[in-house]
């Protein structure tokens, strides 16, 4: 497993599938539907409606976009995790330096990070730190505030 390819989950390719066929099918047509109408108010130049369709419907497109270009361009991990070396999927236990209370973090693809969550990027700096370690290493990585050290106590 390459650390710098893109990854998703199937979950979250499933999830991204819904809401793309969602953008493209009742949300398309309620943004076109309401273009109508707001055309239909009269001189385009000064309507407001007319022009807050049209940047809705710039969002629209761009997520449509992004999404068809998410699941075009990332490998889907079918099964990451559960092994001995960290790599997409895992689940990590670790130590900070100089605290007591351990912490759990998943590793994703940058598409599924979400700190609040414990899921981190395998693009981030403590992913990359992370990233082919096994249980007992200890991993350093650099942050805005200085180095920060983590010794890993459980990969699952």
């Amino acid at each position: 497993m390459k650390q710098s390819a893109n990854y998703i989950t199937e979950e979250k390719k499933k999830a991204l599938e819904i809401e793309l066929k969602e953008l493209k099918g009742p949300k398309r047509k309620e943004i076109l539907e309401n273009l109508a109408y707001a055309k239909s108010l009269g001189d385009l130049s000064e309507n407001a409606e007319y022009h807050q369709t049209r940047e809705d419907q710039g969002k629209l497109e761009e997520r449509i976009a992004k999404i068809e270009q998410i699941l075009q361009s990332s490998e889907v991990v079918v099964s990451g995790g559960g092994g001995d070396v960290i790599e997409i999927g895992s689940k990590v236990l670790v130590l900070k330096d100089g605290e007591k209370i351990e912490k759990t973090y998943q590793i994703v693809g940058s598409e599924e990070a979400d700190m609040t969550l414990g899921k981190i990027s395998n693009r981030s700096p403590f992913g990359e730190a992370l990233f082919g370690k096994k249980k007992g290493d200890d991993v350093s990585f650099k942050t805005p505030n200085g180095m920060v050290n983590y010794k890993i106590i459980n990969v699952s």
